[in-house]
């Protein structure tokens, strides 16, 4: 590299908790060739921009995002990147209508990343227009031997597999993650012990259907109970796992130990049976509903989170009308809810026409948030009078004069500072005297 100074990398992520573990990765990778990382994206040499595909707002915003950098890149030198699922996606679309990104990179391609940054710098330094893309999909990539470079906190995240062979209509990740594959079990155990060598009490263990992860005789029961037992380690998580195929072991798992989380994110996507089949779901409503009271049955306190899409394509009042009485059947704990926004290259791009108003598709989320909010208010009043753990993870998001923790289900729990202790990855128990539909009050 021709430049006299180490080249200084700001990095801003999109999206998912995978893009924020990636973006850790990317981190590790480039400090390993000399690259030196700033908060400040005025005093940056390189500006990379991890991307998420997955809805129509996260593209609204990354494009709004690359017009700022193009005004930045017209009064300085300046590298642009853009990584992730968007680059992968789109790479056609960004390579000719955005001239300022000189690099692309999808999520199997970060190897490259130190190259193809030089490249570009060297270029830059020589008055020359030199672009590199890198966007093979891999059926081997996970990323084995690299220890993530996780900035300061309580939660650490760790990839356990990488793509998904689901192929959900809806879902552009096969396409832009690549075909399922697990990491090695030791690497994520080593891992886990870096996390808790260094100070982060939680764990959380991220794939795209972690029910799916395989390595030799190991499956994700087994991997999310050895990981629970590394010393240091006081709460271990895992999202998402797919309704179609959860597996008897993980929630045997679930309840029987004491550092498994008793939550369990469900993604449900609709209530109709007939809009779960154009989806690829592979399941019923019925099916979902007995599932549900299946894992309650065998983990009494257990919370019961969902995601939820509104207005796929040809979805009636009718099918709605289902998806309402589900959700008011099933009484799950909390719900994201969103639009459905048409993905390039899925195959109800292919297949369906997106012919539901966006109107209608609006006030189709606004009807079920109201609904499911007072769900959550009510389960959530449940904890009045009780006495809950909780884990510390900082200030309140309202004010620094209240501590902010999660407890064991993900709820969150605060509490006026001045009650108690608040420091950071400290387990402790609050009285719970109110509550809300998005938070527990303790003291």
């Amino acid at each position: 590299m021709s430049m006299k100074t180490l080249p200084r990398v700001h990095i801003e992520t999109f999206g998912c908790q995978m893009n924020e573990s990636d973006s850790e990765l990317v981190r590790a990778m480039l400090k390993q060739e000399g690259f030196v990382f700033t908060e400040d994206r005025e005093r940056a040499d390189v500006v990379l921009v991890n991307t998420c595909a997955i809805r129509e707002n996260a593209h609204k915003k990354i494009y709004l995002h690359l017009s700022e950098l193009r005004a930045v890149k017209k009064q300085r030198p300046l590298v642009v990147g853009v990584l992730g699922c968007m680059a992968q996606n789109l790479k056609s679309e960004l390579a000719q209508k955005e001239p300022l990104i000189d690099v692309l990179a999808g999520p199997d391609s970060y190897r490259q990343l130190p190259t193809l940054l030089t490249t570009a710098l060297d270029a830059q330094e020589q008055g020359l227009a030199r672009k590199g893309f890198a966007l093979d999909l891999s059926e081997y990539e996970t990323y084995e031997g690299i220890l993530p470079d996780r900035d300061d906190g309580v939660n650490a995240w760790i990839t356990v597999m990488r793509g998904c062979d689901n192929f959900c209509s809806f879902c552009v990740v096969p396409y832009t993650r690549g075909r399922e594959r697990s990491r090695d079990p030791e690497s994520i155990l080593l891992e886990a012990r870096d996390a808790a060598t260094r100070g982060f009490k939680q764990i959380t263990l991220l794939g795209q259907n972690v029910n799916s992860y395989r390595h030799e005789e190991w499956d994700f029961a087994k991997l999310i109970g050895a990981v629970a037992d590394q010393p240091g380690i006081e709460r271990v998580r895992f999202t998402s796992p797919h309704p179609k195929d959860f597996p008897q072991t993980l929630i045997e798992a679930i309840a029987t130990h004491p550092k498994i989380c008793k939550h369990v994110h469900l993604p449900l996507q609709s209530g109709s049976d007939r809009i779960l089949d154009m989806m690829g779901r592979t399941y019923t409503g019925a099916e979902y509903l007995s599932l549900a009271e299946h894992i309650r049955a065998i983990i009494p306190d257990v919370v019961l989170t969902t995601d939820i899409i509104c207005g796929f394509c040809s979805e009636t009042d009718e099918d709605f009308q289902a998806t309402v009485r589900l959700v008011e059947q099933a009484q799950l704990d909390s719900a994201y809810i969103f639009k459905y926004s048409e993905r390039k290259n899925t195959i109800a791009a292919r297949k369906y026409i997106d012919d539901v108003p966006d109107q209608l598709k609006g006030q189709r989320v606004a009807k079920l948030m109201e609904i499911q909010r007072a769900i959550t208010a009510e389960r959530n009043r449940r904890y009045i009078g009780k006495t809950v753990k909780i884990l510390i993870e900082g200030d309140a998001t309202k004010s620094s004069t209240q501590g902010m923790g999660k407890t064991d289900g993900n709820i969150t729990v605060v509490w006026d500072k001045h009650t108690g202790h608040s420091k950071p990855g400290t387990l402790l128990t609050k009285h719970i005297f109110d509550a809300s539909a998005a938070t527990l009050y303790g003291k």
